[in-house]
Formats: structure tokens, C-alpha cells, sequence
């Protein structure tokens, strides 16, 4: 979006972050993330001790130890509330942008007597007609049902160049804080004031809607599961160390507490999960849950609509077709002629493929043109010039009468080509000057650019493609093929897509739907991820869990990567923070009972300077790492497209070898700075 990806380091967001970081000390707010509140705890008792060494108990220790696992206590806490705050930072910062946006302008209304009365945008509700003029703002969401206008949509997708929206195609839906261009447009406001999709991206964005996912609360569950064990664990710890006439102060079992309970992954799951539903606006698609989002990251099967989703949903023209002793040159320029008057998106595409085969003629010279508009009685349009010539283009036994009737001859390959253009899914437009049929214009319902590239993309991921579609077999083979999907349902009515939903449900299999039409919503609802298209009905966009904002089918891919990158993320960092406790582990239980145990010197492998030395170093490190990861994961683990197997391979071999050896690298050098200083 424009203006709004801001950067991690952005001094504005960084410093509220400090800030926030201090007011989140609050127990009622730590007590949300139980880790980090078990850390919190420990960092109020060293607090204590650090002015009343033997309150809790004799202390062998100087108050300069207790004051330093207190500080360092503290900022292991502060640099995971400073995680949260910066992810929650950056999202705010999106929605102040997006607030600049949404202003309060003025609406020109529309009265019941068609005359025209200015209002306040907040004055209008769902169902109002308004008029909007060039260089005007959209004042709300809303469909056109009336006009053709270029719309600067940049405040909201980030694209720079306008799109065209015009009445009764697949792009007529418009939101609220885009920009009339050229030409002026009559909408209907679609949404009350509050309910707009940018109101419902503000909300997204400063995380006040956010709720922790399943995965998110299996993961909590866990850590806390781990954190008490380890509790068990330090306090059975007590009894070992007085047989063994060793004296373990508070602080120290507070230290090697914190230390060995998984508090790098706690420290930044919050974070992870906002940072993903902060990169999915950035894609220009509103998610309604973080649910939705690391759904996608599980998808197994994607099953699209066809029309306005696989394919543009207006019939376009493909090639011009001449027939027996026309010239293509011939047939193009009278293509050209029959459509160049002719504003729908039928024949504009005639147009625009006769410029791009370099057909030219003079608008001038056909001025005073008599225009011949369809009609469902003739099937034909086209042009009468003033020197007497007739230009038709229509449905082929539409023309073919019109030639009879003017004792016309009818080509002999005409049957056959047009039969051909048929059976490979297309409609067949004849052309005839003066009374001759010079060919047929083979119109098809034209597949998105990129899309097959973007399919293979999700087959290396392991995701099934599936289209389905209201066309007969032979048309919705010829797409599939086209588009490069895995399978393909023709003839498919509402409860044949519901149904093919819940077959791969059945088998255990997440689904995600894409679609645009009200006949798309139920599908869409019963899918484990619905992404409808912005430019859909309203239907299809109150039924799913996303909506995209630009329109693009293949932006599933996008969110699927981003649901797939945030899973990774929070495993990968959770695989390093266990890991961890590994080289924790063989730094401070060899430091603690070293003199009461000669037999642990074999664990002694980093050889550090003293057990005082061996925690605080080790306390060093996990406060130290937690800043380090915030990068990570702000902006996720690298994902590529792979299957499970290498992709867990992968995983384990760098966060979780490396969460191994970069601590015992880590402690060693804090432990000789330490020894140094000391």
C-alpha cells in the first residue's frame, strides 16, 4: 500500500514502542503472554533482593549479583514488550494512513426528482444514489449503475496507475477514498457509515478486532505447559542442592528459571502473529480473522470460479477469422469499422486487437456515420456510411439472414469455421460489407494473464487447483487447460461447488474458495478460507473470511504464502528458543554443582570462568537474543516453495543446529567480557 509499509526502524514508531513498552510492565496486561508473566514475577522478587539480600532466606551472594539478574531480568521483559509494541506500531502507523484517506467529503446525492443536493459522506446510508465528477472523492463504498470512469485507487491499493470501473461489468464496485479521474460516474452506496472496507481495514490494522488463532493458543498452551514443568523442575532443584551442601540463592533459581523455560519464543509470538495479519493488508487484501490468515497457510485444495475469476467474464475478442478468398487484412479493417462506434466491452477488445494487427482508419471521414445499435430483435450492429456502404457485425444466422434477404451469397466454409470457433468454446461473430460476409471474429471469454504461472506455483506447493464453471464440458476443458488447472467441474450449479467443498473437507483437507458472484457466496461460506473478489457482488463479499481488494484470483497465492510464512516463522522461532535451552543447559548445571560434582566437568564444555560468571552470561544472551529475532519476526522467515519433508529439514537444520551452537558461541564471548570486566 502507498505510504504505508513503514520501516522497522522507524524513529517515530521505534520510540512510541519504548514507551509502550514501559506501560505494558502492567500485570493485568503481562498476564496474557504467561511466560513472560513468570519472568515479570522473577524480575519483582530480584527487585526486592536487591535492596533485602536475605529477605527469602540467607544469601551467599553480593547485592551487586541480585541487582544484576534484576536489570538483566528487565530487559528481557522490556525487549518482548518492545516486540509487541513495535509490531502493534507499525499497524497503527498503516491506519493513520489509511485515516488520511477517509475523510469527511462532500457527497453530491441524488433526490428522487434527479435534482442534486450536496451532503456530508457521513450522511450517507446504504441504498443512496450519489454523482461523482471528475477529480472527485468516492465518498463511500458503492456499486456504479451508471457511466465509465478512470479511478485512482492508490490511496488504497498502492497502484499508481488508474483502473476503469463502469456500470453492469465485473468492475463496477468502488471504494470509499479513491479518486474520480475522467468522466464522472452515479453510484449506489453499498455500506453505512462505520461498515466501509476501509473502516474494517483501520480496525484490522490496529489489531483491535485481532483474536488469537487455534495454532496461536495450541502454542501458549504449550509454552506454559513447558514454563510449569520447569517451575517443578527448579524447585526439586532446592532439596538436590541441600543434600548435596550446595547453596542456590533465589536469584540464581530465579536466573536459571528464565533461562531454561522457552522464553525467546514467548517473548515474540505475539508479535508474530500481528506482524502476519499486518503483511496481509500490505497485499491489499482485508482478512476478517487472523484465522483466515493461518488457514491459508494450511490450504491442501483451491477451487476457483471461472468467469470474472479464472477469466476476464466479458466475451473478448481472440482472432479475426476471414473466409474464402478474403484477405486477413481485408477482414481485420472491417472488423475494426463494424465495432470502432461500438462502446461496449465486446467491442472495444475488436478495437484494440485490430490496433495491435495495425489496422488504422480515419474517424474523420466516417463523421456522419449513421450507427446501427443492437438490438435483441436484429442480433446486429454496425455502421450505414454516407456513401451508401453497410457494415454489420452479429450473430452468425443472424447475418446469414440479413445476406438472404438482400439476395446475398453465403460462403461455403463459413458453416464449418464458425462450428469451429463453437466447439472450442467461443461465440462466433460474422462481419459483412455491402452485402459480402469477408469472416468471423472469434470471441472467447479471455484467461487472466499470469495465472498459469501462478498455478504451477501452487502445484510445487502441493495445492490442488479445482475451476468450476456453468459451461458445458468442451468450453470448461478448453479453459482448464488454458489456465493450467489441476481438474475442472462443468455444468456446476451453487450446490455442485458447495458439494465439491465438502467432498475434500471430508477427506481431511483444508479449501480455499475464490469468487465473485452471489451465486459464489454459499461455496465461499463453506470454505476454510473464502477470498472474494472487490469487484464481486455483495453477497460473494459478506460471505467470506478476505476480500481482495485488486480483484486477482491469483492473489490467493500471495496469502497463502503469507499464512504458510507466518506458521514457519512461529516454528522456526520456537524450534531456536527450545533449542536454546540446550547450550543453556551445559552452561549453568555444570557452573551450579561443578564443586559439589567433579563428575560434571565432563559437561563443562564451554569452561566458563565462574558459576556467578556461567548465569549471567547465560541470562545475558536470552535477554539479548529476543532483539535480535525481532527482524525475523516482523517480517517472517524466507519461505519457498517446497514440500513438507525438505521444508522441515531445512527448518530443523537452521533454527534448530543453529539454536544450539549460537548460544554456546554467545555465552562463551559474554562469559570472557564478563570475566574481564569482573
Amino acid at each position: 500500500m502507498a505510504n504505508q509499509s513503514k520501516s522497522l526502524l522507524d524513529k517515530q514508531i521505534v520510540s512510541q514502542a519504548i514507551i509502550d513498552s514501559f506501560k505494558k510492565l502492567n500485570p493485568m496486561v503481562m498476564m496474557k503472554n504467561p511466560v513472560m508473566f513468570i519472568v515479570e514475577i522473577g524480575t519483582f522478587i530480584t527487585l526486592i533482593l536487591s535492596f533485602l539480600p536475605d529477605a527469602f532466606g540467607p544469601s551467599t551472594v553480593s547485592r551487586g549479583y541480585n541487582i544484576a539478574v534484576f536489570l538483566i531480568l528487565l530487559f528481557t521483559v522490556l525487549f518482548a514488550n518492545f516486540a509487541e509494541a513495535l509490531a502493534e506500531g507499525r499497524g497503527r502507523a498503516q491506519a493513520d494512513s489509511l485515516r488520511q484517506t477517509k475523510s469527511d467529503t462532500i457527497a453530491r446525492l441524488v433526490q428522487k426528482d434527479g435534482s442534486i443536493r450536496e451532503v456530508s459522506s457521513t450522511q450517507l446510508r446504504k441504498g443512496d444514489i450519489v454523482r461523482v465528477d471528475t477529480y472527485d472523492m468516492i465518498p463511500s463504498d458503492g456499486e456504479i449503475i451508471e457511466g465509465l470512469a478512470s479511478i485512482d485507487e492508490s490511496a488504497i491499493t498502492g497502484e499508481s496507475a488508474p483502473v476503469i470501473k463502469e456500470a453492469g461489468g465485473d468492475f463496477s464496485s468502488v471504494t470509499g477514498g479513491t479518486r474520480v479521474v475522467s468522466d464522472s460516474i452515479v453510484m449506489r452506496v453499498t455500506s453505512d457509515p462505520g461498515e466501509s472496507f476501509l473502516d474494517k481495514m483501520i480496525s484490522l490494522v490496529e489489531g483491535a478486532s485481532r483474536q488469537k488463532t487455534p495454532n496461536e493458543i495450541a502454542l501458549t498452551t504449550l509454552l506454559t505447559v513447558l514454563t510449569l514443568i520447569f517451575l517443578v523442575v527448579i524447585v526439586t532443584l532446592v532439596p538436590l542442592a541441600n543434600y548435596l551442601t550446595v547453596q542456590l540463592d533465589v536469584a540464581t533459581l530465579i536466573a536459571l528459571l528464565v533461562c531454561l523455560i522457552p522464553t525467546t519464543i514467548g517473548g515474540l509470538l505475539s508479535a508474530i502473529g500481528i506482524a502476519g495479519m499486518n503483511r496481509v493488508t500490505q497485499f491489499n487484501v482485508l482478512a476478517m480473522s487472523g484465522k483466515a490468515v493461518e488457514a491459508a497457510g494450511d490450504i491442501d485444495t483451491m477451487i476457483l470460479d471461472k468467469t470474472g475469476t479464472i477469466t476476464f467474464g466479458n466475451r473478448m475478442a481472440a482472432e479475426f477469422i476471414p473466409v474464402s478468398d478474403v484477405s486477413h487484412s481485408d477482414m481485420t479493417l472491417a472488423a475494426l469499422q463494424s465495432s470502432v462506434k461500438d462502446e461496449t466491452p465486446e467491442g472495444r477488445s475488436i478495437v484494440e486487437l485490430a490496433h495491435q494487427i495495425g489496422a488504422v482508419w480515419n474517424e474523420h471521414e466516417y463523421a456522419e456515420a449513421d450507427i446501427m445499435e443492437f438490438t435483441a430483435e436484429t442480433r446486429m450492429s454496425g455502421l450505414n456510411l454516407p456513401g451508401g456502404t453497410t457494415i454489420r457485425k452479429g450473430a452468425v444466422d443472424a447475418i446469414k439472414k440479413w445476406i438472404a434477404a438482400q439476395n446475398g451469397t453465403i460462403p461455403s466454409d463459413l458453416d464449418e469455421k464458425a462450428g469451429h470457433i463453437a466447439r472450442a468454446g467461443g461465440t462466433p461473430l460474422a462481419v459483412t460489407v455491402n452485402n459480402r460476409i469477408l469472416g468471423l471474429i472469434y470471441l472467447k471469454d479471455t484467461v487472466k494473464p499470469g495465472l498459469k504461472e501462478r498455478f504451477a506455483e501452487l502445484r510445487a506447493m502441493g495445492i490442488k487447483t479445482v475451476m468450476c464453471t456453468g459451461d458445458n464440458p468442451l468450453t470448461a476443458a478448453t479453459i482448464a487447460k488454458e489456465a493450467g488447472v489441476d481438474e475442472f467441474i462443468a455444468e456446476a450449479k451453487p450446490e455442485d461447488k458447495i458439494a465439491a467443498i465438502k467432498k475434500e473437507q471430508a477427506q481431511g483437507k483444508l479449501v480455499a474458495m475464490t469468487g465473485d458472484g452471489t451465486n459464489d457466496a454459499p461455496a465461499l461460506a463453506q470454505a476454510d478460507v473464502g477470498l472474494a473478489m472487490n469487484s464481486g457482488t455483495m453477497a460473494a463479499k459478506e460471505a467470506a473470511n478476505m476480500i481482495d481488494l485488486d480483484s486477482d484470483p491469483t492473489k490467493l497465492l500471495s496469502v497463502i504464502a503469507i499464512g504458510k510464512q507466518l506458521l514457519i516463522t512461529r516454528g522456526s522461532l520456537t524450534t531456536f528458543s527450545i533449542a536454546n535451552d540446550i547450550a543453556k543447559y551445559f552452561a549453568i548445571i555444570p557452573a551450579l554443582f561443578i564443586l559439589a560434582l567433579p563428575q560434571l566437568q565432563s559437561l563443562n564444555i564451554m569452561h566458563l570462568a565462574s558459576p556467578q560468571s556461567a548465569i549471567l552470561s547465560a541470562l545475558i544472551f536470552n535477554a539479548v537474543i529476543i532483539p535480535l529475532l525481532i527482524p525475523i519476526a516482523m517480517r517472517g522467515t524466507k519461505y519457498q516453495a517446497m514440500n513438507a519433508n525438505r521444508l522441515l529439514t531445512r527448518n530443523l537444520l537452521l533454527y534448530g543446529v543453529g539454536g544450539v551452537l549460537v548460544p554456546f558461541v554467545g555465552i562463551k564471548v559474554i562469559d570472557l567480557i564478563l570475566a574481564t570486566l569482573l
